[in-house]
């Protein structure tokens, strides 16, 4: 499908600057055939040829065998034809297909599901987010009752089927219960398998449905119109909720977007009866699902790690620290959207807020505090690596005071004096003017730190000698300086 502009184009160099179609197609970048549909030149081609086509002796049979098989392909009947004597091109008899298939539309029926019977569950794919130096996929997981439209709604950083049982345990708190049946589409982390009819499922989503009670569905391949309702949502959601609007996080998404859905979606009038809103409509279905199991269904990603020579565990291209001792262990790693926890058997010896940037460090410092003690020379270098995480400024200040000649360990050691005082902050602010002014030393940070101390002080209080009346009547004596000068001369013989 091309632009109204790019028509408009291909017909003012058709018409009147007489150019040809493959010169029109070459120029713009289109297929000829884009461009002869553009130009209309089915029109020319409707009445009788002009001059004879290879294809004209054929064309009762081949108008004959479309009615019998109206999905036959182009490229079959030439096969087919091919054995009968025709000498044209595949190219020419695929026009005439198209001149003479019988048109055939497909009409669906009208489902009308019974209460808690079914819901249709999908993914939506809404662009990418920046997360420090990463790119995270933002995608949207929809899951709605068919019977009431009844919707949750819940945005991940990416389509694991970690996030998926996720989403379907919190559809199922929400409307505190779960259907017969989950129409899905026959993605990967649901159907691993499928021969015709014969499907097999994901291991971890048989064990999400034997826990909840109810069954997953797939749609025929190709059919996605069985879950109509659900495609039609994501459209809804795209034009009504995700247009120009803001967000500091991704917990703050998730929560307008169940702000929106409480508001204005399920205050919609239910297509079933224009009387009720699908709030009501929820509330007649709400007591027919089936009721929750006592626990929730277990989702933490467990994945078997070792970590190298040094005290940390890598996952998703961020490292964690875990203690010493355990270097070179096999260690088990379970993954939640908020925590990272390092198992060692059953004792849990690490436990890190998960982080989406990439390429970070997340430490604990009471894991390096023997290693630290045992290590002396690696003092220097885990001091750089809190100046740095701190500070990040801090590595291209040090990398100039290094090109100035200065001693990184101790202008280290400096800097990390003037953290501990003055804060992150003024430390930042205060590198990044010395950078400025091109004297990446500790001594002038140090200067500008006090300077910006004293300007940001108050002024000296007055001081009160009401209590003291005496105090401005206080005369002290002067020394004349000539008697310092005289003790300060050796003594004679």
């Amino acid at each position: 499908m091309i632009e109204a502009e790019q028509i408009v184009e291909i017909r003012r160099l058709f018409f009147v600057e007489h150019w040809k179609i493959g010169t029109i197609a070459a120029e713009l970048g289109l297929h000829a055939l884009t461009v002869g549909n553009a130009l209309e030149t089915h029109r020319f081609r409707r009445g009788p040829s002009l001059r004879p086509s290879q294809s004209d002796s054929f064309l009762p049979w081949i108008q004959s065998t479309l009615q019998t098989y109206p999905r036959l392909r182009a490229t079959r009947l030439y096969q087919m034809l091919l054995g009968r004597g025709y000498h044209g091109s595949v190219i020419q008899l695929r026009r005439v297909v198209a001149s003479l298939r019988p048109p055939s539309p497909e009409a669906f029926l009208r489902l009308h599901p019974f209460p808690a019977e079914q819901a249709q569950v999908d993914w939506a794919h809404f662009g990418k987010v920046t997360i420090g130096r990463a790119q995270r996929r933002l995608s949207a997981f929809l899951i709605l009752l068919s019977y009431s439209r009844a919707l949750w709604l819940e945005f991940f950083l990416d389509q694991s089927i970690e996030n998926l049982c996720l989403g379907h345990i919190h559809a199922f708190q929400d409307w505190g219960g779960s259907p017969k049946s989950i129409l899905c589409d026959n993605l990967r982390s649901v159907v691993t398998e499928r021969y015709g009819d014969l499907i097999r499922f994901h291991p971890k989503m048989l064990e999400l449905a034997a826990h909840y009670h109810f069954a997953f569905r797939p749609c025929r391949p190709a059919r996605g119109n069985e879950k109509g309702r659900v495609e039609r949502v994501i459209q809804y959601v795209r034009s009504s909720f995700f247009p120009a609007r803001p967000f500091s996080s991704l917990e703050d998404f998730n929560r307008q977007a169940l702000q929106w859905r409480d508001q204005i979606a399920h205050q919609r009038r239910w297509p079933g009866d224009d009387s009720l809103t699908i709030t009501q409509a929820f509330a007649q279905e709400q007591p027919k699902l089936i009721p929750l199991p006592q626990h929730p269904f277990d989702t933490q990603l467990l994945r078997p790690v070792r970590s190298g020579k040094t005290p940390y565990v890598r996952f998703d291209l961020n490292d964690y620290s875990i203690p010493a001792e355990a270097v070179t262990r096999p260690l088990t790693l379970l993954a939640s959207p908020e925590r990272i926890r390092i198992l060692d058997g059953n004792l849990t010896i690490a436990d890190h807020p998960r982080c989406y940037d990439r390429h970070q460090s997340i430490e604990n410092p009471d894991h390096f505090q023997a290693l630290l003690a045992q290590k002396q020379k690696a003092q220097a270098a885990a001091a750089g690596n809190r100046l740095t995480i701190t500070v990040p400024e801090s590595r291209t200040f040090l990398q100039e005071a290094f090109q100035h000649g200065e001693s990184i360990l101790r202008t280290t050691k400096q800097l990390l004096t003037l953290l501990d005082d003055y804060g992150a902050p003024a430390l930042t602010a205060a590198l990044r003017l010395a950078l400025q002014r091109d004297t990446p030393r500790a001594a002038s940070v140090a200067f500008l730190l006090q300077k910006n101390s004293r300007a940001a002080a108050p002024p000296p209080l007055p001081v009160d000698l009401s209590r003291r009346p005496e105090l401005p009547l206080f005369n002290v004596s002067t020394t004349p300086p000539e008697v310092y000068d005289a003790l300060s001369q050796p003594e004679s013989d």
